[in-house]
């Protein structure tokens, strides 16, 4: 039976101060549920962890090739299956990953992260030279510059990335959020091109030259695969971001503790990242009839995995609704699961690790400016605006 009382696919419900019961109430009616969505159609809508875990961790029954994310429009096919990562099952999706590896590695991280770390704090050390900023604009200078180093992009050109980025993740129709990937890929498809004749030291280099079976990956899911690095590298920090240092801002005694340093920031960079959970959902359409949390599930259905009700889900979290920096485990899926695990987490992490480090550092407080103006997007859910005060530490 169609659940048309809560539509998941409204952005304005992620924001509402009793989404923990709704969700709770919600859960309690199934772990599996047909739902409405504003733009594409009824889908089986997965609320609770187990049920997320089987379906990220089955690319063979829940396929990516039709589409990863809601918002294409009912019965459409996205642009790019076959070409992109995130719309590719093993072992195409193997294969296109394969490249970009090494850029986003534990250990590059690792190496990076001293020098994120000095980045993050010269924006709060400029930001505490105002009387008032929008903290969503300061976080948002970190992940556009990291990224923008990886790929080697001239400091002339970086206000246009963040632009059309912000277009294609952020934009309220599925219209403008194309506009935004059709104003990138041209300007990616320039330099790929450029740099595939003169490869340097760079991501960009290292795709456009990258080789499979002998030949050169086409040119066109190279820049397909960038764009989607590009845009899901600087919005998933931002709002993470941006989220958790609201969250550490409204808990005074949370931010003690981070300033303490009794804690361990990488399982503050966790709990944070289960808390906040800004990647809500995760698309997949069923390859063959199967059973999932009671219910039966077509061959063609299409199956979307709540990302913020599966970390809140009380049967794999203790206290779910509270912030337990110490949690272990913290099998948290904001960054995902299985073959499509976010390829820029160790990267990611070590970016929040940097802002919440500066901010603990150099603030004493944050006090925001009126109520916190929240975004419009159902594919990574944030702030859209965050004035506050700083008080410098």
């Amino acid at each position: 039976m169609l659940n048309a009382v809560t539509d998941l696919s409204d952005p304005a419900l992620w924001a509402r101060p009793d989404l923990p019961e709704i969700i709770d109430d919600l859960r309690g009616e199934g772990p599996v549920q047909l739902t409405s969505t504003a733009e594409d159609g009824p889908v089986w809508s997965v609320i609770s962890y187990r049920e997320a875990v089987q379906v990220l961790r089955s690319p063979v029954v829940f396929s990516s090739e039709q589409g990863s994310l809601l918002g294409s429009g009912e019965g459409l096919t996205p642009a790019g299956v076959g070409k992109m990562m995130a719309l590719c099952d093993p072992p195409r999706h193997r294969e296109l990953r394969a490249p970009a590896t090494a850029a986003f590695s534990p250990g590059r991280s690792r190496a990076a992260a001293p020098g994120i770390l000095e980045m993050a704090r010269g924006l709060f050390d400029r930001a505490l030279t105002e009387a008032r900023v929008d903290l969503v604009d300061v976080v948002s200078a970190l992940p556009l510059a990291v990224m923008c180093d990886l790929l080697d992009v001239p400091e002339a050109d970086r206000d246009m990335v963040v632009r059309v980025c912000d277009q294609a993740f952020l934009g309220d129709t599925a219209e403008q959020r194309r506009a935004g990937h059709q104003q990138l890929i041209p300007y990616l498809l320039h330099q790929v091109m450029r740099r595939r004749l003169d490869p340097g030291d760079d991501l960009i280099s290292t795709m456009a030259t990258h080789r499979i079976g002998g030949r050169l990956l086409p040119i066109e899911d190279v820049v397909l695969n960038l764009d989607n690095i590009v845009v899901g590298g600087v919005q998933t920090v931002r709002h993470a971001s941006a989220m958790g240092l609201l969250t550490l801002a409204q808990r005074p005694d949370l931010w003690r503790l981070v300033q303490s340093g009794s804690v361990d920031m990488d399982s503050v960079v966790d709990e944070l990242l289960r808390w906040t959970s800004v990647g809500l959902h995760t698309l997949r359409t069923a390859t063959e009839d199967v059973e999932l949390g009671g219910r039966t599930i077509r061959r063609g259905e299409r199956v979307v995995v709540w990302t913020w009700p599966a970390n809140h889900d009380p049967e794999a979290f203790t206290q779910p609704h509270e912030i337990i920096f110490d949690r272990s485990p913290n099998r948290h899926l904001a960054l995902g699961l299985g073959a499509h695990y976010c390829i820029g987490a160790p990267l990611a992490k070590a970016e929040l690790g940097a802002v919440f480090s500066a901010a603990v550092e150099r603030l004493a407080s944050i006090e925001p400016i009126g109520a916190p103006q929240y975004n419009r997007s159902l594919i990574n859910f944030g702030l859209e605006r965050l004035p506050a005060l700083l008080t410098a530490r």
